[in-house]
């Protein structure tokens, strides 16, 4: 793959469906996940469960990308590959999550900004040395009737913006992820505006900051009702305007818009996907950037165990196909069986 302009390595992780896998999980988080099937979370296991997520089959033609935590663009796999090859040989691209976490807002402490932008440029030149093609940053921000403060969208979009130049400056295609999260009683109605102006703030800065939108990729929420809300808005409600905000606030040139699941079961995440796909009438390519909602299936089955290593392997295969075909409005409920 000889892909040496931002716009090709973004237009490659999208193509045909293709999404992007985030394995980029920090340790404490994998070590949550782990606990939950009685796995203890050592540098080995961590390694041992992401060489078998890499050598799935499923891999292939439905993955585009991977993002990595810092730990796990070091690691070779056991037989002393390094990981980035197993990714590399799956035809997909690797990414690197480089952001430092969150820190409260001053102003409103409840509220977060993203860290890491000190010594980034430095990071950058090591990740590319490495084999990174992409990175990605995560903005966070939650919906209560008091809060988003435009201070903190103002605070999370900038910073969003300022790596995003940075990591162009190094050759790599930027993932900007301005998530609203689905935390709360909040309705759908709420989660569009809330959505609405952290993009309109997102490209606004992207453009102050001199940002190539077309070697950009957005890893964005989609519009749902908050998660404990009492009514739940339908598949087809959160795809119509899910796509009217989108449509609203992303310039055209962007290549692709991968979402995350955000605490979506695997198939609402896929149906919700799909039900977009089917509506159509945008310029970008619409996929997933999935987590849990890839990886959950597999985990279930794996349950660290050698034996089950196929079985976990044929989850994962079958998750990345289903949103791949979601990726194309070509999927449907009965495929799941």
């Amino acid at each position: 793959m000889s892909l040496n302009t931002l716009e090709e390595i973004a237009e490659y992780i999208v193509s045909d469906g293709k999404g992007i896998l985030a394995a980029d999980e920090s340790n404490p988080t994998c070590g949550k996940r782990f606990d939950s099937i009685g796995v203890e979370s050592t540098e080995t296991n961590r390694r041992d469960y992401r060489e078998m997520l890499f050598r799935a089959t499923g891999m292939k033609d439905n993955i585009g990308g991977v993002i990595l935590f810092d730990e796990t663009i070091r690691q070779n796999a056991e037989d002393g590959t390094p990981l980035v090859d197993l990714i590399k040989n799956q035809g997909a691209l690797t990414g690197i999550k480089v952001d430092k976490g969150l820190a409260p807002l001053e102003s409103s402490p409840e509220e977060t900004v993203t860290q890491g932008l000190d010594g980034l440029d430095e990071r950058c030149k090591e990740y590319v040395s490495l084999g990174a093609k992409f990175t990605k940053w995560r903005a966070v921000i939650k919906i209560s009737d008091t809060i988003p403060s435009d201070e903190c969208i103002e605070a999370n979009m900038r910073a969003l913006a300022k790596y995003a130049k940075i990591v162009q400056d190094n050759n790599m295609v930027p993932m900007v992820e301005p998530e609203v999260l689905m935390d709360g009683v909040h309705s759908i109605e709420r989660c569009y505006a809330v959505t609405s102006q952290s993009l309109k703030s997102l490209f606004d800065c992207l453009k102050d900051e001199g940002v190539n939108i077309a070697g950009t990729i957005l890893k964005p929420n989609m519009v749902t009702s908050g998660s404990m809300s009492e009514s739940q808005a339908s598949v087809q409600e959160v795809a119509e305007m899910t796509v009217k905000c989108l449509n609203e606030n992303v310039p055209s040139e962007l290549p692709g818009v991968t979402f995350l699941s955000g605490g979506q079961s695997d198939v609402d995440a896929t149906a919700h996907l799909d039900a977009m796909n089917k509506i159509g009438d945008f310029s970008w390519k619409l996929s997933f950037s999935y987590g849990r909602a890839l990886q959950q299936p597999s985990l279930k089955a794996w349950l660290g165990k050698e034996e089950n290593v196929s079985l976990a392997q044929d989850a994962l295969s079958h998750r990345a196909l289903m949103n791949k075909l979601a990726a194309n409005g070509a999927w449907n409920p009965g495929l799941e069986n």
